[in-house]
């Protein structure tokens, strides 16, 4: 028996980049950046890819900075590049649950935020770590 189980909690690295396929589905791509415990230490950066409902999640809540929880699994991706017929790979974790964590304030920031609220309390870009 194996055990393939990935949670992470960090902030999204950039907005997430939809595809829209023939069949219904959808999937969106985006990185996500989790801090080390030491706050000298550079992000460690991870791939996301999510699929169906929580794709559209993503797409309408999530922007780059967003404070997000995932659970998922990891794979490692492979194709053969078109130029230099070379195998390449990378890492990518598929996210089962995605878990918006940043909170109304947070939500209000990246552009949900009603026409005469303030953005006083938004998160500083100290906070975000990239």
């Amino acid at each position: 028996m194996g055990i393939n189980s990935v949670t992470l909690v960090g902030r999204a690295g950039r907005d997430p980049e939809m595809r829209y396929f023939e069949s219904g589905s959808v999937v969106a791509n985006l990185t996500m950046a989790v801090n080390r415990r030491s706050k000298n230490d550079e992000p460690d950066w991870f791939n996301l890819e999510i699929w169906g409902k929580q794709a559209q999640v993503a797409a309408d809540y999530v922007k780059k900075g967003s404070l997000i929880g995932i659970t998922g699994s990891f794979k490692l991706d492979t194709w053969k590049d078109r130029n230099s017929g070379e195998e390449k790979s990378k890492p990518v974790v598929r996210v089962d649950r995605l878990e918006l964590l940043g909170g109304k304030r947070e939500t209000e920031s990246n552009g949900f935020r009603g026409q005469n609220q303030s953005s006083a309390n938004s998160p500083s870009e100290d906070e975000i770590p990239f």
